[in-house]
């Protein structure tokens, strides 16, 4: 399969991956094919890519981070557990919180740890929004798979794992008029909603079952290296090293994923974005191990390369992500070819990604305010 910018779909192309709402309802299943009125619909919806099967990548397999069945069990315990904190209703909360999200935390490390190799690749590029409780899976995997890289021990990666996990826990105390607000925050309400690292840290540090460095990771996770962050301000290690590598993770996410007023950005873009940060908001060495375990270019997506020609990202080596190997669909007028053929760029050095098939260039943006505000 491959991965297609809305702008290209034609009527009679077949979804390669379901669709989903953001309360995680199936929209449009696998195999549906495609009408003007479908693609209409999704446009409306601010989809920006979506999976679709073709002849030529038939045999191209997307890599899932996290099994179906887990990543279903996971968005319907972390809604329990999240709208039983909410409102601080000590009395409703279920007395098995901390144990219940540690059972959950041992399947999700077991689906990371069955990986070959564990990259950190987009959860689902079909979302229709942003919304708390698929923002605090994907926040915790990918913090998973970048504390597998850093040589975490299991001990390690419960603890970072549930921080990255729970760190927007605090956003319960909040109004959803105001966290799901369909447009830019006012200072006042970006203000309110910055109050969810006090409130998540209030929640968690008294939690059975919950590391106390999870509640830290709740407190310090929009900190940052050069003192700009909040809620205190601190600077370089006086910040856990968890609460940082949850802030790359939570503001990729934040990044790659499609708000009401911001259109979401792809992987390579996103990374550009966080490096404009490095050594002010984030630590360089933790941007090159992001930047290493990050695949920028996902498999399957459709890519431009220097030569004119367009392909399809067909494979990825886990050493050098940014040099994948390309299976070449189109020649440099635009034509498709009668045999596709592929190119590795990691031997092919005079080749390079361009762009995007259909995707705007790289917008040029601030890296700190609310467009990283999860």
């Amino acid at each position: 399969m491959r991965l297609v910018h809305i702008n290209l779909l034609q009527p009679g192309m077949k979804l390669g991956k379901r669709i989903y709402s953001e309360e995680g309802l199936v929209l449009l299943s696998e195999d549906v094919e495609l009408t003007q009125r479908l693609i209409s619909r999704m446009k409306d919806l601010g989809i920006g890519y979506v999976y679709i099967k073709d002849a030529a990548t038939e045999d191209i397999i997307v890599p899932e981070m996290l099994q179906e069945e887990t990543k279903r069990r996971a968005l319907v315990e972390i809604k329990q557990q999240f709208q039983n904190m909410s409102g601080f209703r000590t009395k409703s909360r279920i007395s098995h919180f901390g144990k219940t999200l540690t059972g959950l935390m041992n399947t999700i490390l077991e689906d990371i740890g069955s990986q070959k190799e564990a990259m950190i690749m987009l959860m689902d590029m079909s979302s229709t929004d942003f919304d708390l409780y698929n923002h605090s899976l994907n926040v915790c995997v990918y913090t998973l798979v970048l504390g597998v890289a850093s040589g975490y021990n299991r001990q390690q990666l419960m603890e970072i794992g549930l921080g990255a996990l729970l760190h927007d826990i605090g956003k319960t105390q909040i109004a959803s008029e105001v966290l799901y607000k369909p447009s830019r925050l006012t200072d006042e309400e970006f203000k309110l909603i910055q109050q969810h690292t006090t409130y998540g840290h209030r929640i968690l540090k008294d939690e059975p079952g919950i590391p106390l460095l999870a509640a830290h990771c709740a407190l310090q996770h929009h900190e940052r290296i050069d003192g700009s962050g909040y809620p205190f301000g601190l600077k370089g290690n006086e910040i856990h090293d968890y609460a940082k590598w949850i802030a790359l993770a939570d503001s990729y996410d934040a990044m790659t994923t499609n708000r009401v007023y911001q259109q979401a950005l792809l992987p390579h873009q996103a990374v550009e974005v966080l490096y404009t940060g490095s050594c002010t908001l984030y630590e360089q060495r933790m941007l090159e191990k992001f930047r290493d375990c990050v695949a920028i270019y996902p498999i399957g997506m459709s890519v431009k390369l220097s030569t004119g020609e367009v392909g399809v990202v067909a494979s990825i080596h886990p050493r050098i992500p940014q040099r994948p190997i390309i299976r070449v669909l189109k020649d440099a007028e635009g034509q498709d070819l009668h045999a596709p053929y592929e190119i590795d760029l990691s031997t092919a050095l005079s080749v390079m990604i361009t762009g995007v098939e259909g995707a705007e260039e790289v917008p040029s943006m601030p890296v700190s305010g609310q467009y990283l505000e999860s």
